[in-house]
Order: structure tokens, then C-alpha cells, then sequence
């Protein structure tokens, strides 16, 4: 019987996997996280991150919003500091906790780190969201700088953290949300001449380090993802499968890149009826997965965010572990 770590290669990798791999939902997990000392995310309470990006919590359960933004004015660009992304004390204890995984009970689970808000996320929280859209289509030099800037950061980061981890980190997640309800945020056109050789330079150095590409976008961002599989990702993180269209993504995409995803979070998930979770779970696997694996059943941890009752969590791993296409197909 393979290891869960086995099993989620295999799955990301198109090699069959013994049974379907999950991420998420406590001891059912396949993977674990393996994150440096701090993230430089959304802080605990309303407050400014190590960015200088001011966020601002709501009286909804979430992580609130950016409503200050430090690089408003590009022209400070020059000056501004970012944060040291090779800081020790961020990795002081990341190669102890590296080498209790590789000797305790863990070590037989994938294993991920990450940066959260990586390019797109981290110029519009710094630029401000309409400033960077209006950069973009202006094609201002300082934007480019700006992204570069903000891709040096994040290989910087991924090559100090492999320094402290190596070999027992297997993929790096990052998060970018790139869709809305309908389309793109920007043409594809754009997101091809800007963002496609900034990340498949991002990608590149994961990939020198021998981990995956495994990547989080929610929206309807498939006009990107012929770009994105270029670019060389190997896991596509998307929570909203009923905005994408299951059908027209598994049409598409089945086959050429693993997905993570689950029950849609916005129109499925909170409404919680058993029936719809179950026939929904059924088309994703259907669709999106492959005789030879690409699909990973994925979690949204914090039910409350989502207006999900507790019961639709359940009810969807149950749902998508009786379907398992991948245990009850003999090898051929």
C-alpha cells in the first residue's frame, strides 16, 4: 500500500494513484504544512503587516481587507524597504521542525510550505488595485519594476527556506486570486505579456529545487491556465468549480494538470443540502480527475467564513471517498 505522500505524487503526477489523496479534514489528511516561522500574511486583528500594508477586519469572519496601501505613489518605489525575505530569525526553527518530520509519524505525508499573497495579490496590496490596473494598461516601467521586485522577494524566500528544509518540503503553494465571477481581472493578452514570464520565472526556481508547483486561484480564471500549465504548475487549488464550469474545465484541462478542489464554497457548500453535495462531487470527479489520477479532494478550512453548516464538510468528504474511482479500478 503506498504512503499518503506516494499517493498525492502519484496523483499529481498522472502516475494512478492507489485511491483518491486528500488534503485537509484533520487526521484524513494526506499533506502537511511545513511553514517558516511567520508569513508575512494578513495580521491576527486590523493592523499592518511587515509590508506596511494596513488591513482592516470586518464584522464578517474573514481575514478583512488591505485599505492601505504603502507603495501608493510608485515614485517611492526606489526607496521603499522590503522585508528581508533571508531573515534567520523567519526560518529559526524550520530545520528542527524539518527533521521531526523525517523522524516521527509525519514523515510519511506530502509535504507543502508557502507564501501566501505571492505576485498579483502582493502588488495590488502594496499599489493598490485600481492604481496596478491602470499601471498595467499604461504599462508603466515602475510596475514592472515593482513585480520583478516582488518575484526577486519570493525566490529569495523559496531559496532560503530550501537552505533550512530541502528535500522535505515537496511542494510550494502560493495564492493568487485572479478571477472574478465571469472572467479574468485583466485581458488574457496582458496576463500572457506580463504575468506568464514572471511566473514561469517564479516556477522555474521551484521546480530547481525539486518541488511541485502547487498554486490557489479562485474565480473564473480559465482563459489563464493554458498559460499557467506552460509556466510549468503542477497543482491547481480552485474552491469555485461552478463559476469555471466543471464540465468545460475537465473538456479542457483534464489530463495536462493536477487539480485540488472540492464542493463549490459560494453555491454549494453553504447551502449544505446532502443531494447537491453528493451529484456535485460526482461531476468533479467525473471531469476534472483522470484513470490515471490529477485530482485531489481539497478542504475550506473555516466553514463559518463560508456560511457552510458543520454537517456539509462531512457529508462532502463522505461523498467523495465512496465515489473513489481510483480504489475501486483494477490495475490495467
Amino acid at each position: 500500500m503506498d504512503s499518503p505522500r506516494e499517493t498525492v505524487y502519484k496523483a499529481i503526477e498522472f502516475r494512478r494513484p492507489e485511491r483518491l489523496p486528500i488534503n485537509g479534514y484533520g487526521p484524513a489528511s494526506d499533506c502537511l504544512l511545513l511553514m517558516p516561522d511567520w508569513t508575512g500574511g494578513a495580521p491576527a486583528e486590523s493592523g499592518t503587516d511587515e509590508w506596511g500594508c494596513v488591513w482592516t477586519r470586518s464584522n464578517m469572519h474573514n481575514i478583512g481587507q488591505v485599505t492601505g496601501h504603502p507603495l501608493e505613489d510608485l515614485d517611492d518605489l526606489a526607496q521603499f524597504a522590503f522585508p528581508d525575505p533571508t531573515d534567520p530569525a523567519r526560518f529559526a526553527t524550520v530545520a528542527q521542525r524539518a527533521r521531526e518530520i523525517e523522524s516521527g509519524p509525519r514523515a510519511e505525508r506530502f509535504r507543502i510550505t508557502a507564501i501566501w499573497n505571492t505576485v498579483w495579490e502582493r502588488m495590488h496590496m502594496l499599489h493598490g488595485f485600481e492604481n496596478c490596473l491602470v499601471a498595467l494598461i499604461e504599462d508603466e516601467p515602475e510596475i514592472h519594476d515593482l513585480a520583478d521586485r516582488i518575484v526577486d522577494w519570493c525566490i529569495a524566500h523559496i531559496e532560503a527556506m530550501h537552505r533550512e528544509a530541502g528535500s522535505t518540503v515537496d511542494a510550494f503553494m502560493m495564492t493568487e486570486d485572479w478571477g472574478t465571477e465571469t472572467s479574468l481581472m485583466i485581458s488574457p493578452a496582458l496576463f500572457e505579456s506580463f504575468f506568464f514570464p514572471r511566473y514561469k520565472r517564479l516556477f522555474d526556481a521551484v521546480h530547481d529545487k525539486g518541488w511541485k508547483v502547487w498554486m490557489h486561484s479562485c474565480g473564473r480564471i480559465n482563459d489563464a491556465i493554458p498559460l499557467l500549465i506552460e509556466a510549468g504548475v503542477d497543482v491547481l487549488n480552485m474552491q469555485q468549480p461552478l463559476v469555471n464550469g466543471i464540465e468545460e474545465i475537465g473538456q479542457r484541462f483534464a489530463g495536462k494538470v493536477a487539480f485540488e478542489t472540492l464542493c463549490d464554497i459560494q453555491k454549494t457548500l453553504p447551502i449544505g443540502d446532502e443531494e447537491i453535495i453528493r451529484n456535485e462531487a460526482k461531476q468533479l470527479m467525473t471531469h476534472w480527475g483522470t484513470e490515471q489520477g490529477g485530482f485531489i479532494l481539497g478542504d475550506y478550512g473555516d466553514a463559518e467564513a463560508i456560511g457552510a453548516p458543520p454537517e456539509a464538510k462531512a457529508c462532502m468528504l463522505d461523498a467523495f471517498r465512496s465515489l473513489d474511482q481510483w480504489k475501486h479500478t483494477p490495475d490495467s
